[in-house]
């Protein structure tokens, strides 16, 4: 256990530990009853039989799945791309000594982090086409989903430029620089240096957001899975495929976050930046 373990609870001791192991191993044997239960009634009921799976070896099949992830795909890079620098903006409103756009910036900051993004979707839905303003399915998605995420980035980046010691900042307007200047070229910098794993781990719920595309009849990946499973009658298996894939995504996004984290953690131990 580590330092910072110790000074948030006390380790257990000899009976709480046993008791520790003999509920993790009645958990266990539940989930794994329940598990095999769940495989029992979908054999039984034909879901694990070879033709529910053998499509996938087809390539048009492949090719409609590909096509979907590539829309998933596009849809996250995109929405990421407005997302991330609307996100840095409102931090720095936030963060700027006037009074006025600070309580601009967090109201939206509030408001949209409780607006569910389903909502979202429907106001791009519904909402402004009846006042006249009709966007393409892509942008009613894409829009929905920055607005959404660009809330939560902000607070990233205020909480990463707020850890940075105020020392940086003094030091450069001791330097002659104005306030902007100082968050331009030197706290910033450093703040998004020291956020890259977060902002990378935020990545992994822009693509989850992009499975709401259904609800704006846009064909991302899970949309496709429901087609194609409620076309040939294989809805477990198309279900399944397409969760693989999100798994498959969400782990490598949170694999480059965990890489990040620790070569960060690496460079602050490292003597050059311990003497810098």
């Amino acid at each position: 256990m580590s330092d910072e373990s110790r000074l948030l609870f006390d380790p257990p001791g000899p009976r709480a530990r046993r008791r520790i192991r003999t509920a993790t191993g009645v958990s266990l044997v539940v989930i794994v009853g329940l598990a095999a239960l769940m495989i029992r009634q979908f054999a039984a009921h034909g879901q694990l039989s070879a033709d529910q799976w053998s499509m996938y070896g087809q390539w048009p099949i492949i090719q409609f799945l590909l096509a979907g992830l590539g829309q998933t795909l596009l849809v996250t890079v995109v929405a990421a791309a407005l997302a991330l620098p609307f996100g840095g903006l409102l931090a720095l409103v936030r963060l700027s000594r006037s009074g006025a756009a600070r309580a601009l910036a967090r109201g939206y900051v509030e408001l949209f982090r409780a607006v569910p993004l389903l909502l979202l979707l429907y106001v791009f839905l519904f909402a402004l086409p009846r006042a006249g303003v009709t966007l393409p399915v892509f942008w009613q998605l894409v829009l929905a989903i920055a607005l959404s995420n660009a809330p939560v980035i902000a607070e990233i980046f205020r909480a990463g430029v707020l850890a940075l010691p105020r020392g940086q900042g003094e030091a450069a307007q001791s330097l002659g620089m104005t306030h902007w200047q100082a968050l331009r070229w030197v706290v910033v910098p450093q703040a998004v240096r020291g956020l890259l794993p977060a902002l990378v781990s935020q990545l992994v719920r822009l693509l989850k957001d992009s499975s709401l595309g259904y609800v704006v009849s846009y064909l991302e990946l899970l949309h496709k899975t429901q087609v194609l499973g409620e076309y040939y009658h294989t809805v477990l298996s198309s279900y399944l495929v397409g969760a693989a894939c999100y798994v498959l995504i969400n782990a490598s996004l949170s694999g480059l976050a965990s890489r990040l984290e620790r070569r960060r953690g690496w460079s602050r131990n490292s003597p050059t930046h311990q003497i810098g």
